[in-house]
């Protein structure tokens, strides 16, 4: 009789921890499909944070030059509203945080976003969500464990961050202490952790995931014209504190080290997150507060064939990449006059020829500016990939290739919409450009900033067309190859600046292979390159999707 006592008891305390682990079934499978790229994201950051420590620290050796460093960059204009303001530059630590924060934030902002609407209303746009709802939870339950896996993904990227940065920081020449390296690692996956919140929000509001994306993608644009506003010496500095951004520019790692922004960014991130699990559990699934106009007159325009509907269905996405695209541009050329009158009149001026830029003060700082913009383009081109490899992946060409349909001519008007939106993308940076440039009174040739927006174009080419041969090959590493990418070139962008970078390390960059115009003519060589390379790859990967199984995810 004991031993079938202890037997029952066993079954339920088996029973038991199976009951708990179904409840968290949510959780499970979201940390499962966002820890590789919190993986892939901390380790990027930590290498950011270590190879620009020691670049500086190895270039800039006396203390005579870092002071003259230092003045260059601190009060200057031009670089606090591209970068923030720099604190502390005569340090290896305050300029290493001063490089590197505003990045790994845009990017940290873009995976938040991605991750997150990718975990709720795109696995509720391909029906999973549903049939995940039929288990032991409610909709808010599973909201809300979904948030927790998503959390998950934030603190993998948060460990590796820290970990490189205190095991690099106890070099004698980077010198941080642990708090302050865990501090600094907290401060560059903030932006993850509120985004991954907002994108939350706006999956409950959005009927799409598309949707969704872009309401979020409206929130980060508004926070960083925001904070480039207040950092443009126009007076208007309180905006900071309206911003996200700003707020995470407030922290001032690894030189005041300010905590109290850090309220801010936790109650944003819980109001905005309690905020969608309470809107999940007030509506159906597959529904949303903010509905795509269902009564409205049907449209069938371009519905006659895939390619128009690929344009339909991209159409949301890409006017709201060029409103960004364009609101971009406006600013960087509104504050040319100002950000270049006092780069002309700083020793700034040698550091930014090392990025290739040359002529007036005006004319170096718009061709640093456009390398912003070609950042912004390569991540339209990624999106318009990864969106391409999703159609695959959530099962929807299994139906579409069952009718008349060919592999290759669709994959090919998908990357031919591509090519021409980041075409048309780029001459709209140059334009809206010449705009801010023109209410500014500052006379440049609406010529020469055209010529600079098409010479952002090739560097987005040459990814997607990597992108797309992964596609082909390894459909799985679609995402990761093109972001590791741009993340390389970022990376030598960053230590090439500083000027501790071999010349054929330097040309592996696709953003140095770009010619920094309007502050020097396009190199139309390496344009044409870049461009063709992009082209080949993406051939062959039409002719490996073309002879492939189709792979879901």
């Amino acid at each position: 009789m004991k031993l079938v006592l202890v037997q029952m008891a066993e079954d339920l305390n088996v029973g038991e921890a199976s009951r708990v682990s179904k409840d968290w079934l949510v959780a499970r499978r979201t940390i499962r499909s966002v820890l590789p790229s919190g993986v892939l994201w901390g380790v990027v950051f930590g290498v950011f944070v270590a190879s620009s420590a020691f670049s500086y620290s190895s270039v800039y050796k006396t203390q005579a030059e870092r002071a003259s460093l230092a003045s260059a960059f601190g009060a200057n204009v031009s670089t606090s509203a591209l970068f923030g303001p720099g604190l502390k530059l005569d340090t290896v630590a305050g300029y290493t945080a001063f490089h590197i924060w505003l990045t790994t934030a845009i990017i940290g902002a873009v995976w938040g976003i991605t991750a997150s609407t990718k975990a709720l209303r795109g696995e509720e746009d391909s029906g999973r969500w549903e049939l995940m709802l039929t288990g032991r939870t409610t909709q808010m339950r599973a909201t809300f464990q979904a948030l927790s896996g998503l959390l998950g993904g934030v603190f993998a990227a948060w460990l590796l961050t820290a970990a490189i940065t205190a095991g690099s920081g106890r070099a004698q020449q980077f010198g941080v202490a642990l708090r302050p390296a865990l501090f600094f690692a907290l401060a560059l996956v903030a932006t993850a952790l509120m985004f991954m919140a907002v994108g939350a929000l706006t999956s409950q509001l959005g009927a799409t995931r598309r949707q969704a994306a872009t309401y979020a993608g409206w929130v980060l644009g508004a926070s960083y014209a925001l904070r480039m506003i207040a950092d443009s010496g126009t007076g208007v500095h309180w905006l900071v504190w309206v911003s996200p951004l700003g707020w995470v520019e407030e922290l001032k790692p690894l030189t005041y080290s300010d905590a109290l922004p850090l309220v801010a960014i936790f109650l944003f991130t819980l109001a905005v997150g309690s905020a969608a699990v309470v809107l999940a559990g007030n509506r159906d699934v597959g529904a949303a507060l903010i509905q795509d106009r269902p009564h409205a007159r049907a449209r069938l325009r371009l519905l006659g064939g895939h390619f128009g509907l690929a344009i339909r269905l991209v159409r949301p996405v890409l006017v709201n990449w060029g409103i960004a695209v364009a609101i971009t541009g406006f600013l960087l050329g509104y504050i040319s006059y100002a950000a270049g009158e006092t780069l002309s009149r700083s020793s700034m001026y040698s550091i930014y020829s090392r990025l290739g830029a040359s002529g007036t003060g005006i004319e170096v700082f718009l061709g640093v500016s456009f390398l912003v913009a070609a950042v912004v383009l390569t991540f339209v081109a990624i999106g318009q990939l990864t969106a391409t490899r999703a159609e695959e992946a959530e099962g929807r060409l299994d139906q579409l290739f069952s009718r008349p349909v060919g592999r290759t001519w669709w994959l090919f008007g998908r990357l031919s919409i591509a090519v021409v939106v980041l075409v048309f993308f780029g001459v709209l940076s140059g334009v809206t450009a010449w705009l801010g440039v023109a209410v500014g009174t500052t006379k440049v040739s609406f010529v020469s900033l055209l010529e600079a927006g098409l010479n952002i174009v090739p560097p987005s080419i040459f990814i997607l067309g990597a992108a797309t041969l992964a596609m082909g090959v390894w459909p799985r590493a679609t995402a990761t190859v093109g972001y590791s990418l741009l993340s390389w070139s970022l990376l030598i962008e960053f230590i090439g600046g500083i000027g501790a970078m071999n010349k054929w390390l330097f040309d592996t960059s696709l953003f140095h292979q770009m010619a920094a115009a309007p502050s020097v003519p396009p190199n139309l060589t390496s344009d044409l390159w870049m461009t063709a390379i992009g082209i080949a790859a993406a051939a062959l990967g039409l002719v490996a999707f073309a002879r492939r199984d189709l792979q879901g995810r």
